[in-house]
Protein backbone atom coordinates (compact mmCIF):
# COMPACT_ATOMS: atom_id res chain seq x y z
CA UNK A 1 0.00 0.00 0.00
CA UNK A 2 1.69 2.87 -1.10
CA UNK A 3 -1.11 5.59 -1.29
CA UNK A 4 -2.71 7.76 1.39
CA UNK A 5 -5.95 7.69 0.18
CA UNK A 6 -8.94 9.55 2.30
CA UNK A 7 -10.36 8.00 5.36
CA UNK A 8 -13.62 7.30 3.83
CA UNK A 9 -11.87 5.58 0.57
CA UNK A 10 -9.06 4.10 2.50
CA UNK A 11 -11.98 2.00 4.97
CA UNK A 12 -14.15 1.35 2.28
CA UNK A 13 -10.94 -0.58 0.21
CA UNK A 14 -9.72 -2.39 3.49
CA UNK A 15 -13.05 -3.25 5.17
CA UNK A 16 -12.96 -6.27 6.38
CA UNK A 17 -9.36 -5.46 7.96
CA UNK A 18 -9.91 -2.51 9.46
CA UNK A 19 -13.34 -4.04 10.82
CA UNK A 20 -11.22 -6.66 12.22
CA UNK A 21 -9.08 -4.00 14.35
CA UNK A 22 -12.38 -2.38 15.31
CA UNK A 23 -14.38 -5.50 16.82
CA UNK A 24 -11.13 -6.54 18.41
CA UNK A 25 -10.71 -3.16 20.21
CA UNK A 26 -14.06 -3.03 21.27
CA UNK A 27 -14.31 -6.71 22.46
CA UNK A 28 -10.82 -5.67 24.78
CA UNK A 29 -13.11 -3.40 26.84
CA UNK A 30 -14.35 -6.04 28.88
CA UNK A 31 -11.25 -6.49 30.26
CA UNK A 32 -10.22 -2.62 30.51
CA UNK A 33 -10.29 -0.99 33.40
CA UNK A 34 -12.84 1.95 32.89
CA UNK A 35 -15.20 -0.73 32.19
CA UNK A 36 -14.19 -3.44 35.11
CA UNK A 37 -14.45 -0.23 37.39
CA UNK A 38 -17.94 0.36 36.68
CA UNK A 39 -18.80 -2.58 39.14
CA UNK A 40 -15.92 -1.89 41.71
CA UNK A 41 -18.77 -0.61 44.01
CA UNK A 42 -20.87 -3.95 43.67
CA UNK A 43 -17.39 -6.20 44.18
CA UNK A 44 -16.28 -4.92 47.03
CA UNK A 45 -19.83 -4.86 48.52
CA UNK A 46 -20.13 -8.52 47.43
CA UNK A 47 -17.35 -9.60 48.97
CA UNK A 48 -16.42 -7.12 51.73
CA UNK A 49 -13.57 -5.09 50.55
CA UNK A 50 -11.98 -1.69 51.07
CA UNK A 51 -10.59 0.46 48.39
CA UNK A 52 -7.49 -0.81 49.06
CA UNK A 53 -8.53 -4.20 49.42
CA UNK A 54 -9.99 -4.06 45.82
CA UNK A 55 -7.00 -2.07 44.54
CA UNK A 56 -4.39 -4.84 45.75
CA UNK A 57 -6.38 -7.77 44.41
CA UNK A 58 -6.15 -5.69 40.74
CA UNK A 59 -2.98 -4.85 40.75
CA UNK A 60 -1.79 -8.28 41.70
CA UNK A 61 -4.15 -9.90 39.14
CA UNK A 62 -3.12 -7.55 36.85
CA UNK A 63 0.29 -8.11 37.27
CA UNK A 64 0.43 -11.55 36.76
CA UNK A 65 -1.11 -11.01 33.42
CA UNK A 66 1.75 -8.16 32.27
CA UNK A 67 3.97 -11.60 33.41
CA UNK A 68 2.53 -13.43 31.01
CA UNK A 69 1.94 -10.90 28.46
CA UNK A 70 5.91 -11.27 27.82
CA UNK A 71 5.92 -14.87 26.80
CA UNK A 72 2.26 -15.24 25.34
CA UNK A 73 2.81 -11.57 23.25
CA UNK A 74 5.14 -12.90 20.28
CA UNK A 75 2.25 -15.83 19.78
CA UNK A 76 1.37 -12.68 17.23
CA UNK A 77 4.35 -13.14 14.93
CA UNK A 78 3.79 -16.93 14.59
CA UNK A 79 -0.38 -17.08 13.91
CA UNK A 80 -3.11 -15.72 11.63
CA UNK A 81 -5.15 -12.90 13.73
CA UNK A 82 -7.96 -15.39 12.81
CA UNK A 83 -6.98 -18.21 14.97
CA UNK A 84 -5.11 -16.75 17.58
CA UNK A 85 -8.06 -13.64 17.39
CA UNK A 86 -10.49 -16.34 17.92
CA UNK A 87 -8.52 -18.33 20.55
CA UNK A 88 -8.44 -14.84 22.58
CA UNK A 89 -12.25 -13.86 22.42
CA UNK A 90 -12.66 -17.51 23.51
CA UNK A 91 -10.72 -17.24 26.87
CA UNK A 92 -12.13 -13.88 27.54
CA UNK A 93 -15.56 -15.21 26.73
CA UNK A 94 -14.45 -17.71 29.79
CA UNK A 95 -12.88 -14.93 31.95
CA UNK A 96 -16.39 -13.16 31.81
CA UNK A 97 -17.83 -16.20 33.20
CA UNK A 98 -15.84 -16.50 36.16
CA UNK A 99 -16.45 -12.86 37.21
CA UNK A 100 -19.99 -14.45 37.20
CA UNK A 101 -20.10 -17.10 38.80
CA UNK A 102 -16.50 -16.56 41.20
CA UNK A 103 -18.36 -17.02 44.96
CA UNK A 104 -15.07 -16.27 46.90
CA UNK A 105 -12.50 -13.23 47.36
CA UNK A 106 -9.99 -15.44 47.33
CA UNK A 107 -10.35 -16.40 43.43
CA UNK A 108 -10.46 -12.44 42.28
CA UNK A 109 -6.91 -12.28 41.35
CA UNK A 110 -7.40 -15.02 39.59
CA UNK A 111 -10.56 -13.56 37.82
CA UNK A 112 -9.03 -10.23 36.73
CA UNK A 113 -5.76 -11.93 35.94
CA UNK A 114 -7.95 -14.13 33.32
CA UNK A 115 -9.67 -10.59 32.39
CA UNK A 116 -7.00 -8.33 31.90
CA UNK A 117 -4.71 -10.90 30.24
CA UNK A 118 -7.34 -11.61 27.55
CA UNK A 119 -8.76 -7.97 27.26
CA UNK A 120 -6.75 -5.38 27.93
CA UNK A 121 -3.94 -7.89 26.98
CA UNK A 122 -3.88 -10.39 24.34
CA UNK A 123 -7.20 -8.86 22.66
CA UNK A 124 -5.61 -5.54 22.08
CA UNK A 125 -2.21 -6.69 21.25
CA UNK A 126 -3.29 -9.24 18.63
CA UNK A 127 -5.33 -5.71 17.23
CA UNK A 128 -2.54 -3.54 17.32
CA UNK A 129 -0.43 -5.86 16.21
CA UNK A 130 -2.27 -6.78 12.97
CA UNK A 131 -2.77 -3.41 11.95
CA UNK A 132 0.69 -2.08 12.06
CA UNK A 133 2.13 -5.14 10.13
CA UNK A 134 -0.60 -5.11 7.57
CA UNK A 135 -0.66 -1.48 6.58
CA UNK A 136 2.44 0.27 5.89
CA UNK A 137 2.41 3.99 4.19
CA UNK A 138 -1.27 3.99 6.43
CA UNK A 139 -0.26 2.67 9.30
CA UNK A 140 -1.39 5.54 11.42
CA UNK A 141 -4.38 5.70 9.68
CA UNK A 142 -5.37 1.85 10.22
CA UNK A 143 -4.65 1.92 13.92
CA UNK A 144 -6.82 4.90 14.22
CA UNK A 145 -9.45 3.02 12.71
CA UNK A 146 -9.11 0.42 14.68
CA UNK A 147 -9.02 2.20 17.88
CA UNK A 148 -13.05 2.96 17.52
CA UNK A 149 -13.95 0.13 18.84
CA UNK A 150 -12.63 0.93 21.97
CA UNK A 151 -13.37 4.29 21.82
CA UNK A 152 -17.31 3.33 21.21
CA UNK A 153 -17.24 1.27 23.88
CA UNK A 154 -15.57 3.86 26.01
CA UNK A 155 -18.04 6.25 24.87
CA UNK A 156 -21.30 4.00 25.22
CA UNK A 157 -20.98 1.35 28.25
CA UNK A 158 -20.39 3.17 31.41
CA UNK A 159 -23.72 4.76 30.87
CA UNK A 160 -25.26 1.73 29.81
CA UNK A 161 -23.74 -0.63 32.37
CA UNK A 162 -24.49 1.88 35.03
CA UNK A 163 -28.30 2.15 34.14
CA UNK A 164 -28.55 -1.45 33.27
CA UNK A 165 -27.20 -2.57 36.45
CA UNK A 166 -30.23 -0.55 38.18
CA UNK A 167 -32.62 -3.49 37.22
CA UNK A 168 -30.64 -6.67 35.98
CA UNK A 169 -27.94 -8.38 38.63
CA UNK A 170 -24.83 -7.46 37.69
CA UNK A 171 -23.24 -11.33 37.76
CA UNK A 172 -25.67 -11.36 35.08
CA UNK A 173 -24.72 -8.92 32.99
CA UNK A 174 -21.56 -10.70 33.13
CA UNK A 175 -23.19 -14.07 31.77
CA UNK A 176 -24.14 -11.81 28.78
CA UNK A 177 -20.90 -10.45 28.12
CA UNK A 178 -19.33 -13.55 27.97
CA UNK A 179 -22.64 -14.95 25.40
CA UNK A 180 -21.59 -11.47 23.31
CA UNK A 181 -17.93 -12.59 22.95
CA UNK A 182 -18.50 -16.02 21.20
CA UNK A 183 -21.06 -14.82 18.88
CA UNK A 184 -18.32 -11.84 17.95
CA UNK A 185 -15.71 -14.92 17.31
CA UNK A 186 -18.58 -16.11 13.92
CA UNK A 187 -17.40 -12.13 12.88
CA UNK A 188 -14.55 -12.21 13.09
CA UNK A 189 -14.28 -15.40 11.42
CA UNK A 190 -15.93 -14.17 8.13
CA UNK A 191 -14.12 -11.06 8.62
CA UNK A 192 -10.75 -12.84 8.29
CA UNK A 193 -12.16 -15.08 5.60
CA UNK A 194 -8.91 -13.91 3.16
CA UNK A 195 -6.85 -12.44 5.87
CA UNK A 196 -2.98 -11.22 4.88
CA UNK A 197 -1.21 -12.95 7.48
CA UNK A 198 2.93 -13.45 8.60
CA UNK A 199 3.18 -16.69 6.83
CA UNK A 200 1.60 -15.11 3.58
CA UNK A 201 4.15 -12.30 3.69
CA UNK A 202 7.52 -12.35 2.20
CA UNK A 203 10.25 -11.01 4.38
CA UNK A 204 10.82 -7.76 1.96
CA UNK A 205 7.46 -7.00 2.27
CA UNK A 206 7.92 -6.60 6.37
CA UNK A 207 9.31 -3.15 6.76
CA UNK A 208 12.47 -2.12 8.52
CA UNK A 209 13.46 -0.07 11.44
CA UNK A 210 16.21 2.45 12.57
CA UNK A 211 19.52 1.81 11.00
CA UNK A 212 17.88 0.00 8.08
CA UNK A 213 17.53 -3.10 9.99
CA UNK A 214 15.14 -5.71 11.33
CA UNK A 215 15.40 -5.13 15.26
CA UNK A 216 15.08 -8.47 17.50
CA UNK A 217 13.20 -7.77 20.61
CA UNK A 218 16.88 -7.90 22.60
CA UNK A 219 17.58 -5.82 20.50
CA UNK A 220 14.94 -3.46 20.92
CA UNK A 221 15.84 -4.31 25.09
CA UNK A 222 18.84 -3.35 24.84
CA UNK A 223 18.45 0.44 22.79
CA UNK A 224 17.95 3.56 24.96
CA UNK A 225 14.88 4.82 23.07
CA UNK A 226 12.99 1.74 24.50
CA UNK A 227 13.47 2.49 27.95
CA UNK A 228 12.85 6.39 27.39
CA UNK A 229 9.61 5.25 26.53
CA UNK A 230 8.24 3.22 29.13
CA UNK A 231 7.69 5.99 31.66
CA UNK A 232 5.35 7.18 28.93
CA UNK A 233 3.63 4.20 28.58
CA UNK A 234 3.70 3.23 32.27
CA UNK A 235 2.30 6.33 33.61
CA UNK A 236 -0.42 6.69 30.91
CA UNK A 237 -1.74 3.45 31.49
CA UNK A 238 -0.68 3.54 35.43
CA UNK A 239 -2.37 6.81 36.23
CA UNK A 240 -5.53 6.90 33.94
CA UNK A 241 -6.19 3.80 35.06
CA UNK A 242 -6.42 5.23 38.42
CA UNK A 243 -9.08 7.24 37.72
CA UNK A 244 -11.23 5.26 36.23
CA UNK A 245 -10.82 2.67 38.91
CA UNK A 246 -11.68 4.80 41.41
CA UNK A 247 -14.02 6.81 39.41
CA UNK A 248 -17.17 6.06 41.84
CA UNK A 249 -14.82 7.32 45.08
CA UNK A 250 -13.87 10.13 43.08
CA UNK A 251 -17.49 11.26 42.30
CA UNK A 252 -18.29 10.42 46.06
CA UNK A 253 -15.08 12.76 48.00
CA UNK A 254 -16.62 15.75 44.88
CA UNK A 255 -20.26 15.34 46.05
CA UNK A 256 -21.06 13.98 42.65
CA UNK A 257 -23.07 10.85 42.30
CA UNK A 258 -21.61 8.49 40.29
CA UNK A 259 -23.88 8.76 37.28
CA UNK A 260 -23.65 12.09 37.17
CA UNK A 261 -19.65 11.54 37.03
CA UNK A 262 -20.19 9.25 33.81
CA UNK A 263 -22.51 11.81 31.98
CA UNK A 264 -19.12 13.73 31.55
CA UNK A 265 -17.17 10.42 30.08
CA UNK A 266 -18.41 10.73 26.26
CA UNK A 267 -16.99 14.28 26.40
CA UNK A 268 -13.79 12.68 26.60
CA UNK A 269 -14.42 10.05 24.44
CA UNK A 270 -15.26 12.80 21.60
CA UNK A 271 -12.01 14.12 22.18
CA UNK A 272 -10.06 11.21 21.83
CA UNK A 273 -13.00 10.52 18.36
CA UNK A 274 -11.29 13.66 17.03
CA UNK A 275 -7.69 13.50 18.36
CA UNK A 276 -7.08 9.49 16.99
CA UNK A 277 -8.12 10.16 13.50
CA UNK A 278 -6.03 13.38 13.90
CA UNK A 279 -3.27 11.49 15.36
CA UNK A 280 -3.67 8.95 12.65
CA UNK A 281 -3.33 11.47 9.50
CA UNK A 282 0.11 13.28 11.34
CA UNK A 283 1.65 9.76 11.80
CA UNK A 284 1.55 9.59 8.20
CA UNK A 285 2.09 12.64 7.24
CA UNK A 286 4.78 13.42 9.64
CA UNK A 287 6.07 10.50 11.38
CA UNK A 288 5.57 9.36 14.62
CA UNK A 289 8.89 10.67 15.90
CA UNK A 290 7.79 14.20 15.59
CA UNK A 291 4.88 13.73 17.71
CA UNK A 292 6.03 11.62 20.72
CA UNK A 293 7.65 14.41 22.61
CA UNK A 294 3.99 16.34 22.94
CA UNK A 295 1.55 13.55 23.28
CA UNK A 296 1.56 13.65 26.91
CA UNK A 297 1.35 17.13 27.50
CA UNK A 298 -2.49 17.52 27.89
CA UNK A 299 -2.31 15.26 30.91
CA UNK A 300 -0.48 17.40 32.71
CA UNK A 301 -3.21 20.15 32.90
CA UNK A 302 -5.72 17.64 32.61
CA UNK A 303 -4.55 16.04 36.56
CA UNK A 304 -4.33 19.45 37.81
CA UNK A 305 -7.99 19.84 36.99
CA UNK A 306 -9.08 17.09 38.54
CA UNK A 307 -7.24 17.97 41.53
CA UNK A 308 -8.75 21.14 41.58
CA UNK A 309 -12.72 20.59 39.80
CA UNK A 310 -15.17 21.91 42.05
CA UNK A 311 -17.63 21.20 39.69
CA UNK A 312 -18.36 18.74 36.65
CA UNK A 313 -18.02 21.58 34.19
CA UNK A 314 -13.66 21.54 35.20
CA UNK A 315 -13.56 17.55 35.51
CA UNK A 316 -15.21 17.48 31.88
CA UNK A 317 -12.52 19.59 30.75
CA UNK A 318 -9.77 17.73 32.48
CA UNK A 319 -11.53 14.61 30.53
CA UNK A 320 -11.44 16.27 27.01
CA UNK A 321 -7.74 16.66 27.74
CA UNK A 322 -7.58 13.11 28.55
CA UNK A 323 -9.35 12.53 25.69
CA UNK A 324 -6.61 14.62 23.50
CA UNK A 325 -3.55 12.49 24.81
CA UNK A 326 -5.21 9.83 24.45
CA UNK A 327 -5.71 9.52 20.52
CA UNK A 328 -1.78 9.24 20.80
CA UNK A 329 -1.81 6.54 23.25
CA UNK A 330 -4.15 4.54 20.91
CA UNK A 331 -2.22 5.18 17.75
CA UNK A 332 1.15 7.28 18.02
CA UNK A 333 2.96 4.06 20.58
CA UNK A 334 1.83 0.83 18.25
CA UNK A 335 3.22 3.45 15.22
CA UNK A 336 6.50 3.52 17.18
CA UNK A 337 6.93 0.13 17.74
CA UNK A 338 6.91 -0.16 14.04
CA UNK A 339 8.56 2.73 12.81
CA UNK A 340 11.57 2.64 14.85
CA UNK A 341 12.57 -1.11 15.19
CA UNK A 342 10.82 -2.75 12.01
CA UNK A 343 7.55 -5.01 11.58
CA UNK A 344 9.47 -8.54 11.28
CA UNK A 345 9.47 -8.93 15.08
CA UNK A 346 6.63 -6.83 16.10
CA UNK A 347 4.80 -8.79 18.44
CA UNK A 348 7.29 -9.96 20.32
CA UNK A 349 8.61 -6.38 20.77
CA UNK A 350 5.10 -5.06 21.41
CA UNK A 351 4.69 -7.75 23.37
CA UNK A 352 7.33 -6.34 26.11
CA UNK A 353 5.84 -2.93 26.00
CA UNK A 354 2.54 -4.24 26.47
CA UNK A 355 3.40 -6.31 29.33
CA UNK A 356 5.41 -2.98 30.89
CA UNK A 357 1.79 -0.87 29.83
CA UNK A 358 -0.02 -3.40 31.67
CA UNK A 359 2.08 -3.59 34.46
CA UNK A 360 1.52 0.16 35.14
CA UNK A 361 -2.16 -0.65 34.98
CA UNK A 362 -1.64 -3.12 37.72
CA UNK A 363 0.37 -0.77 39.78
CA UNK A 364 -1.51 2.25 39.08
CA UNK A 365 -4.86 1.14 40.76
CA UNK A 366 -2.82 -0.71 44.21
CA UNK A 367 -0.65 1.80 44.83
CA UNK A 368 -3.46 4.71 44.91
CA UNK A 369 -5.89 2.50 46.99
CA UNK A 370 -3.42 2.03 49.21
CA UNK A 371 -2.75 5.55 49.18
CA UNK A 372 -6.26 6.26 49.98
CA UNK A 373 -6.09 4.16 53.11
CA UNK A 374 -3.59 5.87 54.73
CA UNK A 375 -5.08 9.02 54.59
CA UNK A 376 -3.23 10.79 51.00
CA UNK A 377 -7.11 11.94 49.39
CA UNK A 378 -7.68 11.05 46.46
CA UNK A 379 -7.62 14.26 44.96
CA UNK A 380 -4.33 15.36 46.27
CA UNK A 381 -3.25 12.26 44.47
CA UNK A 382 -3.50 13.84 41.30
CA UNK A 383 -0.55 16.50 41.28
CA UNK A 384 1.34 14.14 41.72
CA UNK A 385 0.28 12.13 38.70
CA UNK A 386 0.66 15.51 37.02
CA UNK A 387 4.36 15.81 38.05
CA UNK A 388 5.14 12.43 36.66
CA UNK A 389 3.42 13.16 33.36
CA UNK A 390 5.80 15.91 33.13
CA UNK A 391 8.63 14.25 33.70
CA UNK A 392 8.11 11.64 31.39
CA UNK A 393 7.67 14.05 28.57
CA UNK A 394 11.26 15.08 29.32
CA UNK A 395 12.55 12.53 29.26
CA UNK A 396 11.70 11.75 25.23
CA UNK A 397 13.06 14.39 24.11
CA UNK A 398 16.76 13.76 23.47
CA UNK A 399 16.21 9.84 22.80
CA UNK A 400 13.79 10.71 20.33
CA UNK A 401 16.51 12.79 19.33
CA UNK A 402 18.89 10.51 18.86
CA UNK A 403 16.36 7.83 17.02
CA UNK A 404 15.10 10.51 14.34
CA UNK A 405 19.01 10.50 13.24
CA UNK A 406 19.12 6.90 12.74
CA UNK A 407 15.97 7.37 10.97
CA UNK A 408 17.28 10.23 8.79
CA UNK A 409 14.40 12.16 9.88
CA UNK A 410 14.44 15.84 10.54
CA UNK A 411 13.80 17.39 13.84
Amino acid sequence: MTTQPGYLRFIRENLPFLGTGVLLSFLSSFGQTFFIAIFGGEVREAYGLSNGDWGMIYMIGTGASALVMVFAGGLADRFRVRTLGIAVILLLAGACLLMAFNATAALLPFVIFALRFTGQGMTSHVATVAMARWFVATRGRALAVAAFGFMFAEATLPLTMVWLKSFIDWRTLWMCFAGFCVLACILLHRLLRLERTPQAMSDNSQSTGMEGKHWTRSDALRHPLFWAMIPAVMSFSGFATAFWFHQAHFAEIKGWSHLALVSVFPLGTTALALSTIGYGWAIDRFGAIRLLRIYLLPLVIAFVLHWYAPSLVWTGLAVILMGIAGGGQATLLNACWAEFYGTQHLGAIKSAAAALMVLGSAIGPGLSGWLIDIGVGFETQQLGYAAVFAFAALLLIKPTQMAARALAVPT
